[in-house]
């Protein structure tokens, strides 16, 4: 079953006299529980393509259909709230408050949805991701894998259907790296929740259902269990 697709995607933008599609002409679906990792070398549209499948970025031309149901036809409101409810997010950067713990930055998104916090399955993604005694310190306090493990809960608070990531592991040691991508991982397989993840390193692409390979904002690529 079909949880996201694109069809005939294009993203433009306008560098001096001169028009860049960082994406052309893309159609895609991807199945519901798939953890789909997108590659390709630097400069190849993989974290613009991610931005325009998750609706932070509008396309040029095309569509994204969540379910059956264009995102062009939502409002900025209502793309704000499928972003907040359906979808979550984890970048490079962890974009934690700074002011806040980390539990209290992991209920951000319950909070700002005025939704009674699940506190069953919150212990639940605390469990999961080992952070349990790392609940009351502040971002500072925290090293870089820890954050990215309060990022991930944060991003899984609402029960998302999917999961963007983007270079989820690019701040990170090998060690700490390799632990992310795990979790990652299991969470998303044990939750059902859909997982697609940008990378530029070949062995966390490796670790995904299916690979897709970019160039100049095209598929060149598209592996799924080792099959072209």
């Amino acid at each position: 079953m079909n949880i996201i697709a694109c069809q005939n995607l294009t993203k433009e933008y306008i560098a001096g006299e001169s028009v860049v599609k960082a994406v052309d002409d893309v159609t895609l679906e991807f199945e519901q529980g798939e953890f789909c990792a997108i590659t390709g070398p630097s400069g190849s549209g993989k974290s613009t393509l991610l931005h325009v499948l998750s609706s932070l970025e509008n396309p040029t031309s095309g569509e994204v259909l969540y379910g059956e149901k264009s995102l062009s036809s939502y409002t900025d409101n209502q793309l704000s709230i499928l972003r907040r409810r359906r979808f979550g997010f984890v970048f490079q950067s962890y974009n934690l408050v700074q002011e806040l713990t980390g539990y209290e930055n992991i209920l951000l998104p319950v909070m700002l949805d005025h939704k009674k916090t699940d506190e069953a399955y919150l212990d639940t993604l605390v469990e999961m991701l080992g952070i349990r005694d790392r609940l009351d310190h502040l971002p500072s306090a925290l090293s870089g894998g820890q954050q990215q493990r309060i990022a991930i809960a944060r991003a899984l608070a609402n029960r998302p259907s999917i999961l963007f990531a983007d270079e989820p592991t690019g701040n990170l040691d090998g060690k700490s790296g390799r632990e992310v991508m795990s979790l990652l991982k299991y969470v998303s397989k044990e939750l059902g929740v859909t997982l697609i993840l940008v990378t530029h390193d070949l062995s966390v692409a490796e670790q995904a259902d299916r690979i897709l390979t970019l160039e100049d904002g095209r598929i060149v690529r598209d592996t799924k269990n080792g099959v072209m």
